[in-house]
């Protein structure tokens, strides 16, 4: 498990740089079988990243670029009429695939963004009734940018609940992006990045992420962390049960990570924010006022007690 690990991060590494925790969360997204949302500017690297998970484990990527006149049946495929036999035959979609990029998420309309719902959520697809499951492990990777609204549809509070991380890339510091530059003198990295990993190597540490220990006590943490959102004056709509699951899972994966076989109330910190600030909504009067939903569960978490 451990050089499985270690060599994704080698591998991610080596073509996006300074990014180390970035590049963990991504993992323990991976691990926990959950999805991600990247949201910053262009030109920092989130496609390339996405590109380097797929080619580091050798898994089938697709890329679907988000326009306002793409379809739910551009994402999910759709029935196709044949001449020669008379009959509808499916033609499966781009969705049918190990990783998934959606760039600029928000740029598509409802209803096409929530063709992606029942994917995220029960990893399959219903088509003409009939369910048609993805492959695993099936991983979407979505991208919007945060500074133009131009021709834009906000994600709906159920569509980012889907999310486990919302996670920001920000740009490289100095040395950083020389060292970017000089990379790709000749060619890009990712041209070297070769598979270090299968896609069964991922099912198997998602299953191990499953067997790592969490106290009760633990798991008290996370629910009255989670729960205290819903009372937070400042928030118009608190995180969801959904919530307490996914941060019970990705610190376990977290733990996995970093070597444990148990989780501990600093996972809980640490990931929380990046878990739970996207789920919430802040109440009209707060959001005016510049209150941040990642400042809500800061306070939430210097509030709240954590077990010893």
């Amino acid at each position: 498990m451990k050089k499985i690990i270690d060599d994704l991060k080698k591998n991610l590494s080596s073509v996006i740089r300074a990014k180390e925790q970035v590049i963990e969360y991504i993992l323990v997204v991976l691990f926990s079988n959950g999805h991600v949302l990247l949201e910053d500017v262009p030109g920092v690297g989130k496609t390339t990243l996405a590109k380097a998970l797929a080619r580091s484990v050798e898994a089938e990527y697709h890329r679907i670029q988000f326009t306002p006149d793409l379809l739910p049946t551009d994402i999910t495929g759709g029935m196709i009429y044949s001449p020669q036999t008379g009959e509808f035959t499916y033609r499966p979609g781009p969705i049918f695939c190990n990783v998934l990029l959606g760039d600029e998420i928000n740029r598509a309309s409802p209803r096409t963004q929530s063709a992606l719902l029942e994917a995220m959520s029960e990893g399959q697809v219903t088509i003409e009734g009939q369910r048609r499951p993805l492959p695993a492990p099936f991983f979407v990777v979505a991208t919007q940018n945060p500074i133009e609204y131009h021709g834009t549809y906000p994600l709906p509070e159920a569509q980012l609940d889907r999310f486990a991380m919302r996670l920001e890339m920000g740009y490289p510091d100095a040395d950083a992006e020389m060292a970017i530059v000089l990379d790709q003198r000749q060619t890009h990295p990712l041209e070297s990045i070769r598979a270090v990993a299968s896609t069964e190597d991922i099912v198997r540490v998602q299953q191990a992420v499953r067997d790592v220990a969490v106290e009760a006590t633990v798991v008290r943490y996370i629910t009255e962390l989670v729960r205290a959102t819903r009372e937070e004056s400042r928030l118009q709509l608190g995180a969801s049960p959904r919530a307490s699951l996914v941060l019970f899972r990705t610190c376990q994966a977290l733990a996995l990570m970093r070597d444990r076989d148990y989780v501990t109330p600093d996972d809980v910190k640490e990931l929380a924010v990046v878990v739970i600030a996207h789920r919430l909504m802040l109440e009209t009067k707060a959001s005016y006022s510049g209150v941040k939903k990642s400042d809500v569960v800061n306070d939430l978490l210097e509030t709240l007690k954590p077990p010893v």
